[in-house]
């Protein structure tokens, strides 16, 4: 019975489901893109810094807005089959809904981690090739290790929240709507505020990244600023999975 299906296969079924969608593929073009542009303009307006890490984290700038690719990326990866109505033929080849949702995790954060790895060394090319840093700017220095391994985490974090979002709501407008002012919007209007409260509210509020430093929100060690992505993610992720599981469809 479908219970028996090993979740190797989950996998693979969900990697079939999700390089037939076009916006698949879009998505990671655009990603490449503006990430890989944005890497290439931040190092090259950086002439020179004082430390490798330095250099590195201007490079990383594009994924500010690059990251907003991913959070469309991840949504449309479920709400498309609740668009397309192949929910209802994954559901019953697949009953527990969970398990599921799981296979399709696991399919889009591996995706996210991939592109964003070589988007991260491609930045780190680029700031070796564009930015002047006395003694130059080795894979290996640990700040650069901290940059690049940061950012791939906090871009694949996001990725998961947004999924979250989307099996949360099963709605590409709402979940897409949720993502972008919570991790793009929520931070400038607590900014535009003034209020302490307001900047302590913004600590706990999951924010993109570029490198170690928070984009556009309330300034959080990145050690604090995974923490609260991922507990976001984590969580988002839970009530979707049991909402997926309780409702008729």
């Amino acid at each position: 019975m479908t219970r028996g299906v090993p979740f190797r296969s989950l996998v693979a079924s969900e990697w079939t489901k999700l390089r037939s969608l076009r916006s698949t593929w879009w998505c990671t073009a655009l990603y490449l893109l503006v990430v890989g542009a944005g890497g290439w303009f931040g190092a090259a307006i950086t002439q020179s810094a004082p430390q490798p890490d330095l250099a590195v984290g201007s490079a990383l700038t594009g994924f500010g807005f690059g990251q907003i690719v991913l959070v469309v990326f991840a949504v449309l990866a479920v709400t498309g089959e609740f668009r397309t109505g192949m929910v209802l033929a994954s559901f019953t080849s697949v009953p527990r809904r969970g398990r599921l949702l799981l296979a399709k995790t696991v399919v889009v954060a591996v995706w996210c981690v991939l592109l964003s790895s070589s988007l991260a060394l491609f930045c780190w090319f680029a700031a070796g090739r564009l930015t002047y840093v006395e003694g130059g700017i080795p894979l290996t220095d640990p700040g650069v290790v901290r940059q690049l391994g940061v950012q791939v985490a906090a871009a694949t974090l996001t990725g998961v929240l947004a999924l979250g979002l989307g099996a949360l709501l099963r709605s590409s407008a709402g979940a897409l709507g949720v993502s972008f002012g919570v991790l793009f919007l929520l931070h400038p209007l607590l900014a535009i505020s003034e209020t302490s409260a307001g900047e302590r509210i913004g600590r706990f509020v999951p924010a993109l990244r570029v490198g170690e430093d928070a984009f556009l929100a309330v300034q959080t060690t990145w050690q604090l600023g995974l923490l609260v992505l991922g507990s976001w993610a984590v969580a988002t992720w839970v009530l979707g999975a049991v909402l997926l599981a309780h409702r008729d469809v």
